[in-house]
This record gives structure tokens, C-alpha cells and sequence, in this order.
């Protein structure tokens, strides 16, 4: 959690900041800046929604890595609302493409990224699109294909010698817990879970309509527009009942 932000709320017992986009933003470039001589362990910033909460609830190694993330941000709209009926009006949501998407414009040619994630070829093409946009420096990709256990030192390999700062990966379920057991020999400074930014960043796929991010619905929206994520939507329920029941009405 924040050092200098002593404020949050624990969201079926895993913590989330209550910071606004902006002031995430500027913790993660502020980071960057002053741990940019540091040979520490990289800071991790969870973009927490109700899947990884419900996941981690069976998955002790994930429970450890949400709950020692430095940063902490409510990406889905389920985790705003399981915050208000605790009693915590957040800021608002900080979605983790549109966090990426802030560090990456405010940093500009300064930052040395590394995306990790997506099917083969996608990630290049992500890299392309942040340097023409951003003037993003993409040292490094990879896919996310890749046995999380056993290609992990590999994999780890390739982002340290890439002499990276910041490290995106888009790993889907399990991404927090492969960069929070590898962190220590990554190299990077900053390391964020984003889930499917990578695709977005690379046109592979498009966000739902704006309407639909600015009531908070574009994760279900999504879901329910592709049949393949149907099986998701019990997590979602289960998340929603586990609030009600811990929570006053």
C-alpha cells in the first residue's frame, strides 16, 4: 500500500487503496524516478476486480501476493461498490488500461518497457503502437504462453537483461503471483498486472463503448457480448453474494 497514503479498505480481506487515476499515476513515475539507481525488489501494483479476489480466495500463494502488492487499485466496479458498504467512498475506478495508458503518456521517451503477455506477435505490435503514440522505449516482448512454473526463470531472464524499468504483463489468472514470486530477480522497478491492456494497446482488441466504462460495466458488458466468457460469470456472482453477506444492508 502507499507509503504516503495511509488510507484504504479491505475488500474480502485484501486491501485497495483509495487513490484516484491521477494520484496512481503519479506514484507509479514517481517510483520510477527515484528507484531508478535501486537494486531492490520491484514494487507491484494489483488491478484489483472481483475475479482475482474470488481466485485468490482459494489460492493462498495469490492471497500472499495481493496482500504484499505496494499498490492496490480497485479496477472493477464490483470492488468500488464492496468499498462504499464497508464505508469507504473511493476516489473512483482506476482501470488498468487506463492507468497504463496515463503512466505511458506522462513518462514519454524516459521509460523502458517490457511487455510481457498476449498470443505470440501481439505484444510486438503493441510496441509499435506505443512508440509512435507515446514515444514509448519497448525493450523487450514476450507472449504469455508460457508455463507459468516451469519457464519462469527463463522468462525472468529475458526482462532482466533487457535492463527494463517497468514491466506490463498481461498473464491472465495468476499474473500477480508470477510477479510477485519473481519480482526479486527481475530487474524492473515497477511491475503492474494488466490483465488485457497489451491487446488493447495493440488494436487486437477494441474497448466497449464509453458509455460502458464510465457506468462501470464494461468488464460485463464484454463478458456477456462473447459467449467464451460465460464461464466467468459465476466468479462475479459468488463476489457479489460474499459482499452482501459480509456487509450491512
Amino acid at each position: 500500500m502507499i507509503d504516503s497514503q495511509p488510507v484504504w479498505v479491505y475488500v474480502l480481506g485484501f486491501p485497495v487503496d483509495a487513490v484516484s487515476l491521477a494520484d496512481a499515476a503519479a506514484w507509479i513515475l514517481k517510483e520510477l524516478r527515484v528507484r531508478r539507481a535501486a537494486t531492490t525488489s520491484a514494487r507491484l501494483v494489483v488491478t484489483l476486480n472481483p475475479e482475482i479476489a474470488i481466485l485468490a480466495r482459494t489460492d493462498a500463494r495469490l492471497a500472499s501476493a495481493l496482500r504484499r502488492a505496494e499498490l492496490s487499485v480497485a479496477d472493477g466496479v464490483g470492488i468500488t461498490w464492496a468499498a462504499r458498504r464497508k464505508g469507504l467512498e473511493l476516489p473512483g475506478r482506476v482501470p488498468g488500461v487506463d492507468l497504463v495508458t496515463r503512466v505511458l503518456q506522462e513518462g514519454g521517451s524516459d521509460l523502458r518497457v517490457f511487455l510481457l503477455g498476449a498470443k505470440p506477435g501481439v505484444a510486438a505490435v503493441a510496441a509499435k503502437n506505443l512508440a509512435t503514440k507515446y514515444g514509448t522505449r519497448v525493450v523487450g516482448t514476450h507472449h504469455g504462453y508460457f508455463d507459468k512454473d516451469k519457464g519462469a526463470s527463463a522468462i525472468a531472464a529475458l526482462v532482466r537483461a533487457s535492463n527494463a524499468d517497468l514491466l506490463l504483463a498481461g498473464l491472465g489468472e495468476g499474473q500477480e503471483l508470477f510477479l510477485h514470486e519473481n519480482g526479486p530477480v527481475l530487474g524492473v522497478k515497477v511491475m503492474i498486472g494488466v490483465g488485457g491492456t497489451i491487446d488493447v494497446l495493440a488494436g487486437a482488441v477494441k474497448r466497449m463503448p464509453g458509455w460502458s466504462s464510465r457506468l462501470g460495466v464494461e468488464w460485463v458488458l464484454r463478458v456477456l457480448l462473447d459467449p467464451k466468457r460465460w464461464g466467468r460469470l459465476p466468479r462475479l456472482w459468488q463476489f457479489a453474494w460474499l459482499v452482501l453477506r459480509r456487509t450491512p444492508t
